[in-house]
């Protein structure tokens, strides 16, 4: 069983370079095997054509190594904190993709302007607070993760699933790996068209019935997109 997700977080890697997500090794993507509790994740700063599946570094849900002779990335405490915290999440993806992380360096949160944002996100894509020097200095992924967290405290995550943290960049999540890299292409390409409606001198968020009509054609128990 573990194998078989070594085998699923190995290709997701290697996906989020195929989607151009990924320059050199900025990034990463888990997943968890909530019954086993355990979390698969890629080794740090290892290139990307340099990994098989045996790479991957298997944890416990404290960042205790179970299997793998590589350290695991740096990102591993935050992408913890999120599956602590998100408790129907199967995977989580990191990236610094160009379009998504100049909003996150901006420290702005992508407002809805359209369908295609309303089919993925239900709401604007936020973006967290800065981190404070404490924080920094002190367990900066884990708290990078508790950010994140205390961001969604009115949020549900299935409904948003991704976040923009301050002077950093973009996490997302779902309930695979195919579901979290999908979510994290979304918000990339949907902050780009976000930066260039703005660019056109439009400020205003689409019309919340619109904005419902289209979550909620893809999501929830009316959701009627897509083949049975």
């Amino acid at each position: 069983m573990i194998n078989d997700l070594k085998e699923k977080v190995f290709k997701a890697n290697l996906a989020i370079v195929q989607h151009g997500l990924v320059v050199f090794t900025w990034g990463n993507v888990s997943a968890i095997d909530r019954k086993q509790g355990l979390v698969v994740i890629k080794p740090s700063g290892v290139p990307y054509d340099k990994m098989n599946a045996d790479a991957m570094v298997v944890v416990d849900l404290d960042g205790k190594n179970v299997s793998g002779t590589l350290k695991p990335s740096s990102d591993l405490p935050t992408h913890l904190v999120l599956y602590k915290a998100f408790g129907q999440i199967g995977s989580v993806v990191h990236t610094h993709s160009e379009w998504a992380t100049s909003w996150a360096q901006a420290c702005k949160s992508i407002p809805p302007y359209g369908t295609t944002h309303a089919d993925y996100f239900h709401g604007e894509i936020p973006c967290t607070r800065l981190l404070s020097d404490s924080e920094v200095l002190g367990d900066y992924e884990t708290e990078t993760g508790n950010i994140i967290a205390e961001r969604f405290k009115d949020i549900n995550p299935l409904s948003v699933p991704g976040v923009l943290v301050a002077g950093h960049a973009p996490f997302a999540w779902g309930d695979t790996t195919e579901q979290a890299i999908h979510n994290a292409v979304v918000l990339e390409e949907v902050a780009k068209m976000a930066f260039r409606t703005q660019a056109l001198g439009q400020h205003n968020p689409v019309d919340q019935v619109l904005l419902n009509k289209h979550f909620y054609r893809k999501h929830g128990k009316d959701a009627y997109y897509g083949q049975k």
